[in-house]
């Protein structure tokens, strides 16, 4: 019968990053493992809507324009956008098709049961799944549950999302047109990506940001970097204003009225306000789960939630919300839920990589967060254009910055602006994890021509400074004291 209780040892409810991971962390140790999905594919925000389409559409952007090369080749390039447009959404549909395929091999592989419907608790240790279009119910019971549901745009009221070109991160990528201009209200991480794609498909970029500075969590210089790099092409960057309002004239293109008391004429407008965690309708208050004042679910430092066998990960709890953490958490939680000597912690060492134009990427403190806690600090800094390889690929914004204390020269920091920073910080997060100085980058060996080799003359630059600063020599390729 459709309403039997079907037993399991572990339900895990949302099938992105955290959720994923979790379930296949749980079966691959012998556990009887569901995984609750209300969407007609898995794979969550993370495939369908939020990390993996923007970076995708990025590439093809890129790919297709020859954006990052124009200049060094002195070439024009007049886009043809319907066609362009086909080619992008055609490349998304691709990568999309190519993850939710991994993602369910995976999950059959590990004999993890797929369940699709809406779940909804009626206990702490039962939910109910309603089937989409159907009256048709399943009950599901398990020793431990996960909640790894993700997050969605949050919208502001008295925005008219109503309008077919007021977008937010979810709907932009239902992409009718390439718009001729664009207002992205909010420099955060997922405004600024998006401003720096539409840029390199020829659209007039203007960003409304409140702050005064883009993604106030980057190193200062990353931040004006590319500010910098993006008003070089042409762009508007407003720092420390807000929108007031935003209407259409006589099915004219839309007016943007800003508290500065410039008005604005774009073609489209993007909200990207921030996300909010996707808990309602999930019966959580039945279940004995709760929420702090911003909706998030709270956890302790195993991903426990107030009930004590249900775990939640990912962007459910809050940050960092990263696709890369979420898949931790979402093993951790598990772990820790079935005595599992494996995973015990999430690494306290976060990655954070933006996938602007030029990109963006930081590992460990900033120097604001340095002299915020009142330590010492040295820096070592190199430029792409000092570099063989920049200077091959001609990147003109690319930069690295290390921080690393005066006395021992361990490594405190790594900031990188240019192609390839988010695989190249990988190198500064392996020494950080090891307590390692900046000696390893001095006596290393780099292939090359690398773009990695920017490593040993930021820590050589760095050794420069602490001798200007002694008013004596550096010693060179030997221990730190």
């Amino acid at each position: 019968m459709a309403d039997d209780i079907e037993r399991f040892d572990l339900v895990v409810i949302g099938s992105g990053p955290a959720g994923e991971k979790g379930a296949v962390q749980a079966a691959y140790f012998g556990k009887k493992v569901a995984l609750v999905e209300k969407a007609r594919e898995v794979g969550g925000a993370c495939v369908h809507t939020g990390t993996l389409p923007s970076k995708t559409l990025r590439e093809a952007a890129l790919y297709v324009t020859g954006f990052q090369r124009r200049n060094l080749y002195g070439m024009t390039l007049d886009i043809d956008r319907d066609a362009s447009l086909r080619q992008l959404m055609g490349r998304l549909h691709a990568v999309t098709g190519q993850q939710v395929s991994q993602i369910a091999r995976n999950l059959d592989r590990h004999a993890v049961a797929t369940v699709t419907g809406a779940a909804e608790f009626v206990g702490p240790q039962e939910i109910v799944v309603r089937t989409p279009g159907s009256t048709a119910t399943r009950r599901l019971t398990a020793d431990a549950f996960l909640i790894a549901t993700g997050s969605s745009p949050f919208r502001p009221p008295g925005v008219p999302f109503d309008d077919t070109d007021v977008e937010d991160s979810d709907t932009i990528l239902d992409l009718d047109r390439i718009p001729l201009s664009l207002a992205v209200v909010g420099g955060g991480v997922i405004g600024c990506e998006y401003a720096c794609l539409f840029a390199a498909l020829g659209t007039k970029i203007t960003i409304i940001e409140g702050r005064e500075a883009l993604m106030g969590f980057l190193d200062g210089e990353m931040s004006r970097g590319l500010k910098s790099a993006l008003e070089r092409e042409g762009h508007q960057v407003l720092l420390g204003d807000a929108v007031l309002g935003i209407e259409r004239i006589q099915g004219g293109p839309l007016h943007v009225a800003l508290k500065s008391g410039e008005r604005l004429e774009v073609d489209k407008v993007l909200y990207s306000a921030g996300r909010a965690g996707n808990t309602a309708g999930l019966g959580l208050e039945r279940a004995g789960v709760k929420l702090d004042p911003k909706g998030r679910i709270l956890v302790n430092e195993h991903f426990q939630t107030s009930a004590p066998r249900i775990y939640a990960a990912g962007d459910v709890v809050g940050n960092p919300a990263l696709a890369s953490v979420s898949m931790e958490q979402g093993r951790v939680a598990m772990c820790h839920a079935f005595g599992f000597p494996y995973k015990t912690k999430v690494s306290p060492l976060l990655p954070f990589g933006v996938y602007t134009i030029p990109e963006i990427s930081m590992v460990g403190a900033t120097e604001d967060d340095l002299r915020a806690r009142g330590t010492d600090y040295e820096v070592g800094r190199a430029a792409y254009h000092d570099n063989a390889r920049g200077q091959i690929i001609g990147e003109p914004d690319g930069a690295m910055k290390l921080l690393f204390t005066p006395d021992t020269r361990r490594l405190l920091g790594v900031h990188i602006i240019g192609d390839r920073a988010t695989e190249l910080v990988h190198i500064g997060q392996m020494v950080m994890e090891h307590d390692g100085s900046i000696d390893v980058f001095i006596d290393g060996v780099f292939n090359f021509p690398t773009l990695s080799e920017i490593y040993k003359y930021a820590a050589y630059d760095g050794l420069g400074r602490l001798a200007r600063r002694s008013g004596r020599s550096a010693t060179v390729g030997t221990p730190p004291a």
